[in-house]
């Protein structure tokens, strides 16, 4: 476990705005509750409540990657309109004590849906 500093900044604040994650037309999350992680160099990203997802349509798969900061990550597919996309999401469901603040929240990858910051 690594800890961020300032050779690794990592900060993760409130969003102001309301955050939509959508794919193929299908709301999958929409909340005024994320949280956005900046860390290092890395585009920021937006971690969105469980319970403000439609989990239903998410499938845990056995994927699961590490990250020194952050600890290790699970992923989800989204099954929407007849498609799947794999492993469109993760969570880090136990994270280290620096990013408890990511428990229980989800990131999309915004290559696989559209995520909408609106102001309101």
């Amino acid at each position: 476990m690594k800890l961020p500093g300032p050779d690794h900044p990592i900060t993760i604040t409130p969003n102001p705005r309301r955050v939509r994650v959508l794919t193929d037309g299908v709301v999958i999350a929409d909340t005024k509750r994320a949280l956005t992680l900046k860390e290092a160099s890395y585009p920021a990203v937006q971690y969105v409540p469980r319970a403000d997802a439609d989990m239903a349509a998410l499938h845990k798969t056995e994927r699961v990657t590490h990250c020194p900061y952050k600890g290790n990550a699970s992923y989800f597919s989204i099954k929407a309109n007849g498609k799947t996309l794999d492993n469109a999401i993760w969570s880090y469901e136990a994270p280290f004590p620096a990013m408890t603040e990511i428990a229980g929240h989800l990131a999309f990858y915004p290559d696989k849906v559209r995520i909408e910051e609106v102001a309101d």
